[in-house]
């Protein structure tokens, strides 16, 4: 497993540096790939496919036998002798790690994410763009990484074994400060609405990239991370990974644990909840569950 780390990180950066270096080329190549159910547009860019290659080609060539689930595909064959390998040690991996653990192949799986909050990155709101990997075992998340690759920094961590140095961890606890909570840019309104019916003093920030709200989570720049409508588990897996090895939660809106096994379903469909408490984790369940399900309610019933 910190063999996997290591290349976990070298393969999540190294996707990020192309991801940089598309959009600083200006060579995007932008086509709109479907919908949201919010009804904005899902975006691909040559970031999002070259990086997809980079990295799930990546693990496919070093551990063929692991399952790899990535938000993108491609459509023609990719020749694996184009395909170069990462670093199976990291000294900043081994720094912080005095341990290992074998894990059985068939109980692995990867979770990546090539390029999160693509609508931002078509627009340069470069700071809410990640790449993400993350390693799952027997469903649960274990491993995240996610690189920034507009600033190069990349942050890891993994449950029970220790984490990257530069991944800071503030106070989110959220005492005498009012509610403070990120949510997505695309659909600020039903969570403001919700919100504001949960709680008398709340403040609701709009940020792009579920990789980004993840670590503003950590940084403890707000109390919490929601989203009430589907998601996708590439795009919340790392996070999740880096808010277990922390001792913070991620569940859904109903307050069950996310199962990330790659025989189950992709999406997310019961809303999401991420803090660094617990007690304000079972707090903001308590009062935005509800409201959240009365929400989704009048909406399907339109």
């Amino acid at each position: 497993m910190k063999e996997l780390l290591a290349v976990s990180v070298g393969l999540a950066s190294k996707g990020g540096l192309k991801v940089k270096e598309i959009h600083d080329q200006h060579k995007l190549s932008e086509k709109v790939k479907g919908k949201t159910l919010e009804g904005a547009d899902e975006m691909l860019t040559d970031g999002d496919l070259e990086s997809h290659k980079i990295i799930f080609y990546g693990f496919s060539k070093m551990y063929p036998g692991i399952k790899v689930v990535s938000e993108e595909h491609d459509n023609k064959p990719v020749d694996f002798n184009q395909i170069s390998a990462v670093s199976t040690q990291l000294p900043e991996v081994d720094e912080m790690i005095q341990s290992d653990q074998s894990i059985p192949v068939s109980d692995i799986a990867i979770w990546i994410d090539p390029l999160d909050a693509t609508q931002e990155y078509t627009m340069s709101l470069t700071q809410y763009v990640t790449t993400m990997v993350c390693v799952v075992v027997k469903g649960e998340p274990k491993i995240g990484v996610i690189n920034r690759p507009f600033t190069g920094e990349t942050v890891w961590a993994w449950s029970g074994y220790g984490h990257s140095k530069n991944l800071d961890v503030g106070d989110s606890s959220g005492s005498g400060k009012g509610h403070k909570l990120i949510v997505s840019l695309s659909h600020k309104g039903d969570v403001e609405t919700m919100a504001k019916s949960a709680f008398d003093n709340v403040n609701i920030v709009g940020a792009g990239g579920a990789g980004y709200k993840a670590l503003e989570v950590v940084k403890g720049s707000v109390n919490a991370y929601t989203h009430i409508t589907r998601i996708k588990k590439w795009d919340i897996c790392a996070g999740n990974a880096i808010l277990n090895a922390l001792g913070g939660k991620m569940t859904t809106l109903d307050g069950d644990f996310i199962n990330y096994s790659p025989k189950l379903d992709a999406k997310n469909e019961r809303g999401l909840l991420a803090t660094m408490s617990s007690r304000v984790h079972y707090d903001y369940l308590e009062k935005l569950g509800a409201k959240a399900k009365d929400i989704l309610e009048k909406k399907s019933s339109h």
